[in-house]
């Protein structure tokens, strides 16, 4: 059974359309109008072994704010809708992932009780056009919306560039293993409560 959605949201602010295949092969098509965000997103599918499309046109003549914090909303939506009441997954999720001098780390629960910690810290203001403080906005909303509890902390770390692209790789290997099929679920939601 395929593991595909495709969400939408449409405001005043941004008009933005995500396709998700949990199951593919780690190809993209991204455009945001936000050239190291598209960088994020691609390292984001490739890692996750996810199939992934992204059109987001924002109001970037003010600032990258909704264009990014609305695109980690409309993905978090996607992901919910592809897990179809997160039946037969794993559910937890972890990784370690190094990148030169730093080294980041994301445990993930796809729990349907949504909840972000974040611990990481920039020594940049910006990394290329984008504002460093936006990547706890993306993920923040990611969380939220896919009904996941993240935890993301960067142990060590110095180059910024570095620090957000562990990060991203880091919950995409987690999701990757939450979101994989369990057998010994036999197809139930990984819960005793039966339901997520």
């Amino acid at each position: 059974m395929a593991r595909t959605a495709q969400a939408r949201r449409e405001t005043k602010e941004t008009q933005i359309r995500v396709a998700i295949d949990l199951d593919g092969t780690g190809q993209a098509s991204i455009s945001t109008g936000v050239g190291f965000f598209d960088h994020m997103l691609e390292s984001f599918a490739r890692h996750g072994g996810f199939d992934l499309e992204v059109e987001t046109q924002g109001d970037l003549h003010i600032d990258m704010h909704h264009t990014v914090e609305d695109t980690g909303i409309v993905l978090g939506q996607a992901v919910t809708q592809a897990l179809d009441g997160f039946k037969g997954i794993r559910r937890f999720g972890h990784a370690y992932i190094p990148m030169d001098e730093t080294l980041t780390r994301c445990a993930i629960d796809l729990s349907n009780r949504p909840y972000l910690i974040w611990r990481v810290g920039f020594v940049r203001p910006k990394v290329g056009e984008m504002d460093t403080e936006l990547f706890k906005e993306f993920h923040h909303a990611f969380a939220m919306n896919a009904g996941a509890c993240v935890h993301i902390e960067t142990l060590y770390g110095e180059n910024s560039h570095h620090i957000a692209e562990s990060g991203f790789k880091a919950l995409a290997r987690a999701l990757r293993m939450a979101v994989e099929i369990d057998p010994k679920t036999q197809g139930h939601a990984p819960s005793t409560k039966g339901v997520l």
